[in-house]
Protein backbone atom coordinates (compact mmCIF):
# COMPACT_ATOMS: atom_id res chain seq x y z
CA UNK A 1 0.00 0.00 0.00
CA UNK A 2 1.40 3.39 -0.97
CA UNK A 3 2.03 5.92 1.77
CA UNK A 4 -0.26 8.92 1.86
CA UNK A 5 1.22 12.32 1.20
CA UNK A 6 0.92 14.80 4.05
CA UNK A 7 -1.14 17.10 1.81
CA UNK A 8 -3.68 14.34 1.18
CA UNK A 9 -3.96 13.82 4.91
CA UNK A 10 -4.51 17.56 5.46
CA UNK A 11 -7.21 17.68 2.79
CA UNK A 12 -8.98 14.65 4.27
CA UNK A 13 -8.56 15.41 7.98
CA UNK A 14 -8.06 19.14 8.22
CA UNK A 15 -8.98 20.91 11.42
CA UNK A 16 -10.17 23.79 9.28
CA UNK A 17 -13.16 22.30 7.49
CA UNK A 18 -15.19 19.15 7.03
CA UNK A 19 -15.21 18.92 3.25
CA UNK A 20 -17.76 17.23 1.04
CA UNK A 21 -16.24 14.15 -0.60
CA UNK A 22 -14.41 14.85 -3.87
CA UNK A 23 -15.46 18.49 -3.87
CA UNK A 24 -12.34 19.49 -5.81
CA UNK A 25 -13.15 17.04 -8.61
CA UNK A 26 -16.46 18.71 -9.51
CA UNK A 27 -16.61 20.39 -12.92
CA UNK A 28 -18.82 23.30 -11.85
CA UNK A 29 -17.02 26.24 -10.17
CA UNK A 30 -20.30 27.42 -8.57
CA UNK A 31 -20.91 23.99 -7.04
CA UNK A 32 -17.37 23.90 -5.63
CA UNK A 33 -17.77 27.40 -4.17
CA UNK A 34 -21.18 26.57 -2.67
CA UNK A 35 -19.83 23.40 -1.06
CA UNK A 36 -16.80 25.18 0.40
CA UNK A 37 -19.01 28.01 1.68
CA UNK A 38 -21.36 25.52 3.38
CA UNK A 39 -18.43 23.68 4.95
CA UNK A 40 -16.80 26.87 6.18
CA UNK A 41 -19.99 28.30 7.64
CA UNK A 42 -20.84 25.11 9.51
CA UNK A 43 -17.34 24.35 10.79
CA UNK A 44 -16.74 24.80 14.50
CA UNK A 45 -13.01 24.15 14.05
CA UNK A 46 -11.93 26.91 11.70
CA UNK A 47 -9.54 29.57 12.94
CA UNK A 48 -10.33 32.42 10.52
CA UNK A 49 -13.52 33.73 8.98
CA UNK A 50 -15.60 31.38 6.85
CA UNK A 51 -14.33 33.16 3.71
CA UNK A 52 -10.69 32.85 4.78
CA UNK A 53 -11.07 29.19 5.61
CA UNK A 54 -12.83 28.31 2.37
CA UNK A 55 -10.40 30.25 0.17
CA UNK A 56 -7.40 28.86 2.03
CA UNK A 57 -8.56 25.28 1.50
CA UNK A 58 -9.19 25.90 -2.20
CA UNK A 59 -5.80 27.56 -2.69
CA UNK A 60 -4.10 24.84 -0.66
CA UNK A 61 -5.58 22.15 -2.90
CA UNK A 62 -4.59 23.93 -6.11
CA UNK A 63 -1.03 24.48 -4.88
CA UNK A 64 -0.58 20.95 -3.57
CA UNK A 65 -1.97 19.35 -6.72
CA UNK A 66 0.69 21.17 -8.72
CA UNK A 67 1.53 19.65 -12.08
CA UNK A 68 -0.72 16.67 -11.35
CA UNK A 69 -3.77 18.86 -11.93
CA UNK A 70 -4.87 18.89 -15.56
CA UNK A 71 -5.42 22.27 -17.24
CA UNK A 72 -9.18 21.87 -17.47
CA UNK A 73 -9.63 21.15 -13.76
CA UNK A 74 -7.14 23.88 -12.79
CA UNK A 75 -9.28 26.38 -14.72
CA UNK A 76 -12.44 25.12 -12.98
CA UNK A 77 -10.76 25.53 -9.59
CA UNK A 78 -9.38 28.98 -10.41
CA UNK A 79 -12.89 30.03 -11.52
CA UNK A 80 -14.21 28.63 -8.24
CA UNK A 81 -12.14 31.27 -6.43
CA UNK A 82 -14.14 34.04 -8.11
CA UNK A 83 -17.39 32.18 -7.43
CA UNK A 84 -16.37 31.87 -3.78
CA UNK A 85 -15.65 35.60 -3.58
CA UNK A 86 -19.07 36.29 -5.09
CA UNK A 87 -20.79 33.85 -2.73
CA UNK A 88 -19.34 35.74 0.22
CA UNK A 89 -20.21 39.14 -1.24
CA UNK A 90 -16.62 40.04 -2.07
CA UNK A 91 -15.31 41.75 -5.16
CA UNK A 92 -13.80 39.47 -7.80
CA UNK A 93 -10.06 39.41 -8.22
CA UNK A 94 -8.58 41.50 -10.96
CA UNK A 95 -8.97 39.99 -14.38
CA UNK A 96 -6.33 37.39 -15.13
CA UNK A 97 -5.02 36.44 -18.54
CA UNK A 98 -6.68 33.20 -19.64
Amino acid sequence: MAAKKWSQDVTEHSDALNLEGEVFKKDDPKAIAASLKRSAEHSQRRKGTPFQSAMSMLTFYINRAGDGLDAKQRKVLENAKDELREAFGRKPARSRAS
